[in-house]
């Protein structure tokens, strides 16, 4: 069974539309502003920009990045 990563609102609904394969993918998905991949992983300064920017986006809207697994039964976005 492969877990996948997704945002738990307040209400405690998951949102399909953010599944990835990674937090750090997920985090990607709700930023608004483009953040390269590469660099995430070899910068820590860029990395700490990044988290910041999640965190914000995270705290605004209420939600949590979550591990769901198949029993969740959440949809997959097209």
């Amino acid at each position: 069974m492969t877990a996948a990563w997704t945002i738990r609102d307040g209400n405690g609904q998951l949102h399909a539309e953010f599944v990835a394969v990674s937090p750090l993918e997920v985090g990607r998905r709700i930023v608004p502003a483009h953040y390269d991949a590469f660099r995430l992983h070899v910068s820590p300064s860029y990395r700490e920009v990044f988290d910041r920017a999640v965190a914000k986006v995270l705290a605004q809207h209420g939600w949590h990045i979550v591990k769901v697994s198949a029993r969740d039964n959440l949809p997959l976005a097209a």
